[in-house]
């Protein structure tokens, strides 16, 4: 196997810091807020008011497609 040399390990550790340090500012999180809701906030899962935000929150990631058709389909399978 072939060393890898100092050089080649800078010259990668420059490559990786400058591409995640981007000269863009951060995006919105309104469009993922749109998607998602604010429905599990203060849910704990402890009564069925609790279950139905949590049921909500599922049904924006499933319409959003961040989530698999599998996915989506056993959280409704768990939800009885």
């Amino acid at each position: 196997m072939k060393q890898v040399t100092p050089r080649t390990m800078i010259a990668l550790g420059l490559t990786f810091a400058l591409t995640a340090c981007g000269t863009s500012a951060p995006g919105s999180v309104e469009g993922l807020r749109r998607v998602v809701g604010t429905d599990l906030i203060g849910a704990r899962g402890a009564t069925t008011a609790d279950q139905r935000k949590i049921d909500r929150t599922v049904v924006g990631f499933c319409a959003a497609a961040l989530w698999t058709r599998d996915e989506c389909q056993r959280h409704g399978e768990a939800g009885g």
